[in-house]
């Protein structure tokens, strides 16, 4: 793995081989970003189904629809994989979720 640095001496943008430790630091920071993206999934996830967990009661008839809806949103972990997370988070200019599984029949 390459990696390019500044050299402030210089004043040149240097490519060198990462050392071990560097490829591991690297590593564990992909990992973790790839961990905050999914508990922010998961924490959206819940939200909306807590939203919608009123039509579960015994007094309401829960739409197909609406129980698909709430399915899907139960399948996110398992069925969109870490290269999908960046899509699931996108926002629009008023920052809500972009994702057709987010979308409320």
């Amino acid at each position: 793995m390459k990696i390019q640095e500044y050299n402030a001496l210089t004043k040149e943008n240097i490519v060198r081989d990462a050392t071990a430790e560097e490829i591991a630091d690297l590593e564990s920071i992909a990992v973790n970003k790839s961990k905050v993206k999914l508990a922010e999934i998961r924490l959206q996830r819940n939200l909306k189904l807590k939203d919608t967990d009123y039509l579960g009661l015994s007094d309401n008839t829960m739409s197909e629809e609406m129980k698909t809806y709430r399915q899907n949103l139960r399948n996110i972990p398992q069925d969109y994989s870490e290269d999908k997370y960046d899509e699931l988070l996108a926002t629009d200019e008023q920052g809500n979720l972009t994702h057709t599984v987010w979308e409320k029949p």
